[in-house]
């Protein structure tokens, strides 16, 4: 009897404790519990480079999924670089770990099998098995309260789904690419709705380049644009919808054919072959190409023909629009004359 009063006092003391814990009222706002924490060094780190303190500070509610430092450290060599050399990259993936309202642990665990929308726009998926995941991170403790919220600690950094810009700026790849796609001005249009289909050359592909074609595309913007539309197609063409085209010619967005050749199972765009496919984005899909392809440069686009059109038009309109200044002036040359000539005969009376 007295081992069960003992044990029971025990209880009462550990539940009245964990009772004690959850209604303490929290004194730091979200940003602030990050940086007093110990495991939270490279999550804050990237709230500062992203700019979102003060979004993170602000009254929320809201419920963070806050990857730990070894979380960060498991991410693919090169990935936690590059993000925090993109700043707007990630903020995207910072606010894929953000949730409006405060969501305690206790509703959580009611979610198995939904999805939820975080502030970067995207979903995530809870689930309940063994644990609680969200997307493929575990949740591995619960209820950290804030002023403006809670947090849960995830085992994974979650990662958003990029479009087509996002996605050839966080390949090692792809850097060159960036550079043209910069260039040229075409980055707000590959960020756009689209659906495109990319055939995206390597960096090996743009070293292979004839020496000296590279610089000079890279100085010369009208080239750049028209040889980096020509690996685009509008929508979204998956690699099985590929190899049925053998043979086809598919316009591009230049308004240029490329040729789609399949040889022993090899898939070629003109002579490029397709050496990585189905490269899902938000806006599209990317096949990966092991060379350049290079437009008639000398063609004229449509853009090009209609605004030499509108040149023309022009050129035919401005005599119309000057035609009365000529003929006053004419007239004026006209009545100078006549004064002239009168005044030659009277000067030619007087003699």
């Amino acid at each position: 009897m007295r081992n069960l009063f003992v044990l029971g006092l025990a209880m009462l003391m550990v539940f009245g404790f964990v009772i004690g814990v959850v209604a303490a009222e929290p004194d730091k706002d979200i940003v602030e519990t990050a940086i007093a924490a110990d495991d939270f060094d490279i999550l804050v780190a990237a709230v500062v480079a992203a700019d979102l303190v003060d979004a993170l500070q602000g009254d929320g509610p809201f419920t963070v999924f806050a990857p730990t430092d070894e979380a960060f450290a498991a991410l693919p060599a090169g990935v936690l670089e590059k993000l925090l050399e993109n700043p707007d990259i990630l903020a995207k993936v910072l606010l894929y770990h953000v949730v409006e309202g405060q969501v305690l642990a206790e509703t959580v665990v009611t979610l198995d099998g939904e999805e939820v929308s975080t502030l970067q726009g995207q979903k995530v998926s809870l689930s309940v098995n063994g644990g609680v995941f969200v997307n493929d991170a575990e949740v591995i403790q619960t209820d950290i309260l804030c002023t403006n919220g809670v947090i849960h600690v995830i085992d994974k950094v979650l990662v958003p789904e990029w479009d087509i810009v996002e996605a050839a700026i966080m390949n090692d790849d792809f850097s060159t690419l960036v550079t043209a796609l910069e260039a040229a001005d075409l980055v707000s249009a590959l960020k756009g709705l689209g659906p495109f289909t990319v055939f995206a050359p390597t960096d090996a592909a743009f070293a292979a380049l004839p020496e000296g074609l590279l610089d000079g595309l890279l100085s010369d913007v009208d080239s750049l644009k028209k040889v980096l539309l020509y690996h685009v197609v509008s929508g979204k063409v998956l690699a099985e919808q590929v190899i049925d085209l053998d043979g086809e010619e598919v316009e591009t967005l230049l308004g240029q054919n490329v040729k789609v050749t399949v040889e022993n199972g090899r898939v070629f765009i003109n002579d490029s072959e397709v050496i990585v496919t189905d490269i899902e984005v938000t806006n599209g899909i990317i096949h990966v190409l092991d060379a350049v392809l290079v437009p008639d440069l000398e063609e004229e686009t449509e853009e090009e023909e209609e605004a030499e059109e509108e040149e023309e038009n022009e050129k035919v309109e401005t005599p119309k629009t000057g035609g009365g200044h000529s003929y006053y002036l004419f007239g004026l040359l006209a009545i100078a004359g006549g004064a002239l000539i009168l005044s030659k005969e009277k000067v030619s009376a007087k003699i």
